[in-house]
């Protein structure tokens, strides 16, 4: 009987030890995908890295482009973990689902407020063109109307997007599927916020939605890439989120303005403002183009979730 017992503890001794392992894999497996998650978005976000040369200057309109094209790429992270992990939404917990909701639904408001600034720039746009039009057509008073300088649209909202970062806080020692969702969770959201209240700030012309929308990212790019928060913030503030773009175009118009006031041949500066608005009106485009596709990648993914819910529930 005792030699029964002595194999029956060895035998469960042997199990423990084989589940504790295992467990232990597990856990590896799942810090690891959490870090390389976290290292792909730092690497992305690294290319934003201001030289101190660069931080002299009005930061480009690519600058601000450059911005959006990370949210699909912190967004494809995230849903490459979800599947490195093999966890998918159906298994989150309810918050942790809710907080993707509200995510994927202030993007969506993002992206609007994105829409919404190029429009005013693109409208702007047609009107200088309208002036040109009146310069060709030997109508220089009537241009004067329409030769001022572009005045950005400000914000009639403030933008304060922060993630609940309570679900983020590990609730035991031993990290789960569930605890990296929500760890990624927090930190998608940061980014992203992060990144888009800088390059809102650039569309808008005013510090503003940078500094509201700093607090939910910032202290992550700070403990990733030392120094870049800051240089991003004297950028900004230091020219009011004014793009290099946007000041040629306003120097341009200026620049023809003055030549009509004093009665000059206003060809060689009509030509300029006109080859500037070209320009212009391809970056506006083009960068409209993206936001319209990013938005319908958000909806319909959002759409998508909420009908797989809503089938579970049934």
């Amino acid at each position: 009987m005792v030699l029964l017992v002595q194999k029956f503890d060895k035998f469960y001794s042997k199990l423990e030890n084989f589940h504790h392992h295992k467990h232990n894999h597990q856990s590896q497996a799942l810090s690891a995908s959490l870090e390389a998650f976290k290292s792909h978005v730092s690497n992305c976000l690294s290319k934003l890295s201001l030289s101190s040369k660069t931080g002299l200057e009005i930061p480009p309109f690519s600058w601000i482009q450059q911005c959006f094209e990370l949210l699909p790429i912190i967004n494809h992270a995230f849903a490459k973990l979800v599947v490195a992990i093999d966890y998918p939404v159906s298994k989150w917990e309810a918050a942790s689902v809710d907080e993707y909701l509200k995510y994927s639904l202030n993007l969506l408001e993002l992206c609007n407020s994105i829409s919404s600034s190029l429009s005013h720039l693109g409208k702007a746009r047609l009107s200088l063109a309208h002036a040109l039009t009146l310069v060709e057509n030997s109508s220089p008073s009537l241009a004067l109307k329409h030769l001022k300088p572009i005045q950005p649209k400000g914000l009639n909202k403030e933008l304060r997007f922060q993630g609940n970062e309570e679900i983020g806080k590990p609730r035991c020692p031993n990290i789960s599927k569930q605890a990296v969702i929500d760890q990624a969770l927090v930190v998608m959201q940061g980014m992203v916020f992060w990144v888009c209240g800088i390059l809102m700030s650039g569309l808008v012309g005013e510090a503003k939605p940078y500094l509201e929308m700093r607090s939910s990212g910032g202290r992550f790019v700070d403990s990733w890439l030392p120094g870049l928060d800051l240089r991003a913030s004297e950028v900004i503030v230091e020219r009011n989120g004014l793009l290099k773009e946007v000041k040629e175009l306003d120097d341009a118009v200026a620049g023809l303005a003055a030549v009509i006031g004093t009665g000059k041949s206003s060809d060689e500066a009509a030509e300029e403002l006109k080859r500037r608005l070209e320009v212009f009106e391809k970056l506006v485009e083009g960068f409209g183009k993206e936001v319209d596709c990013l938005f319908n990648k958000v909806l319909a993914g959002r759409n998508q979730l909420l009908n797989g819910l809503g089938q579970q529930k049934q």
